[in-house]
């Protein structure tokens, strides 16, 4: 047992050496270096620390990493669409080797607990879809803090173009006022067409960003009325009450399932939970299990229908509204 903790810790210090020689230090040299020719110098030489924001089409500051993502178009893509709706100042880069580091060590780590290579081969993937499963919380999170302040925005556009000011004047207002996330998709909307893209083309491309049902009717209704002309406060006012209606409706559903949901997490939960425990409290027993062949079909088939339970449970409460 202690040359197998040895080992694992062993493993670990590499795994853990080896992100932070490959990740961390080349991209702290990185900024490190970017901020040395940003120093302002007044007098005598003081250098003034400068916040940087990474270019949006930059994946990874290791070169390496960056070539590999680079070319593997179909996996970078979703997965800077995915980092960039989340608002967390990450790249890509990390996230993937963050996914692989957990892996790594998931994998390690169920090796440890239960000798066997191929169960920890079996686990590493769930481990390495933690990091994943953050940033996608992440980003559901913000595109719902998003939808519960779309409404205010709108009525705040509607209302300074009835005081008489420009669109693009309201889109500021909304920038200055809201409280991000709102208030940052805005203010990057009204940047892009100050600095000469078109007010359609800024439109669409935040209807890409925040990719919910209510960004893109205001966006077709924008762009309609910029075509057509008509009322624009008056269509924004109407746009803003059903954004509210709807947001109250998906309230109410979420407390009539709420009671559905609760049940498919510890159902969900229960059978890996009793493992845990068992393994703690009767060590032996849960031996038995994991080492005998039949103990191991077992637990292929139990893990392979509660998948599936899972999944259906979460289909019968998820209601579109």
């Amino acid at each position: 047992m202690v040359i197998v903790l040895f080992t694992f810790v062993v493993v670990l210090g590499i795994v853990l050496g080896a992100y932070f020689s490959l990740i961390v230090r080349p991209e702290s040299f990185e900024r490190s270096k970017l901020l040395s020719r940003l120093v302002i110098k007044s007098g005598a030489a003081v250098a003034k620390r400068v916040h940087l924001e990474r270019p949006a089409e930059r994946l990874s500051n290791v070169r390496a990493v960056q070539a590999m993502l680079s070319r593997a178009t179909s996996v970078s893509g979703p997965l800077d669409r995915l980092v960039t709706q989340s608002g967390l100042k990450i790249t890509v880069g990390t996230l993937v080797m963050s996914s692989v580091l957990a892996a790594v060590i998931g994998y390690g780590l169920v090796k440890w607990l239960t000798y066997y290579t191929y169960i920890g081969l079996a686990a590493a993937p769930l481990f390495g879809m933690v990091p994943y499963l953050v940033v996608r919380r992440a980003r559901n999170k913000r595109l719902e803090l998003f939808e519960e302040q779309f409404p205010e925005s709108i009525g705040l556009i509607a209302r300074a173009l009835r005081a008489g000011h420009a669109f693009p004047t309201g889109l500021q207002m909304v920038a200055d006022e809201i409280p991000a996330p709102v208030g940052a998709e805005f203010k990057l909307v009204y940047d892009r067409q100050n600095f000469g893209m078109s007010m359609s083309d800024a439109l669409k491309g935040m209807a890409e960003r925040v990719p919910i049902l209510d960004a893109r009717f205001f966006v077709t209704a924008v762009l309609t009325q910029r075509e057509t002309g008509g009322n624009l406060s008056e269509v924004l006012d109407n746009l803003a009450y059903v954004i509210r209606e709807r947001f109250k409706v998906k309230r109410q559903v979420r407390v009539v399932t709420a009671h559905g949901r609760i049940t498919g997490w510890i159902l969900a939960a229960l059978p890996p939970a009793l493992a845990l425990i068992l393994c703690f409290v009767s060590p032996e027993h849960m031996k038995t299990m994991v080492t005998d062949p039949l103990g191991i079909k077992m637990l292929v088939a139990g893990g392979t229908m509660q998948a599936i339970g899972t999944v259906i449970i979460r289909k019968l409460v998820n209601i579109r509204y």
